[in-house]
């Protein structure tokens, strides 16, 4: 008489389960399907991101300059500055008054017919028409 139990088994050939099961593999594979699938959206979305975040940046800066630029359009507007840098710029003078350029000695390096670059803009431009005509300068 056979026992049926383990022990009359020593004899016999012990069957292993593979490891990789048939659902397992399928299981596998859609989980690479599906993570396949959703790289490009999510590379996407990070790229669309970081260009929000760069644009969002760049507005803010921007703004900044605006609100830098409009502080000196306001600073600017006063009749005041206007006037002040006409004389400074321009080297303008009201009618009634007496306006003096002081001149710079001329340098060694500098040549003898050459005028000095702070010269005001309305002497240059005369000069320019006079050797255009040919006459000679004061």
């Amino acid at each position: 008489m056979s026992s049926a139990g383990p022990a009359g088994r020593a004899g016999a050939r012990t069957i292993t389960r593979p490891k990789l099961t048939g659902r397992a593999a399928v299981l596998a594979i859609v989980l690479c399907a599906i993570a396949l699938t959703l790289a490009y959206p999510i590379r996407e979305y990070i790229a669309d991101r970081r260009q929000t975040d760069q644009l969002a940046e760049s507005n803010a800066r921007l703004a900044r300059e605006v609100k830098y630029l409009q502080q000196q359009a306001r600073a600017l507007d006063t009749p005041a500055v206007i006037e002040q840098k006409a004389r400074d710029d321009l080297h303008w003078c009201f009618p009634a008054q007496t306006c003096y350029e002081v001149i710079p000695l001329a340098t060694t390096h500098a040549k003898a017919g050459a005028k000095p670059a702070g010269s005001p803009w309305y002497g240059r431009l005369w000069a320019s028409v006079q050797k255009a005509d040919g006459s000679p300068a004061r």
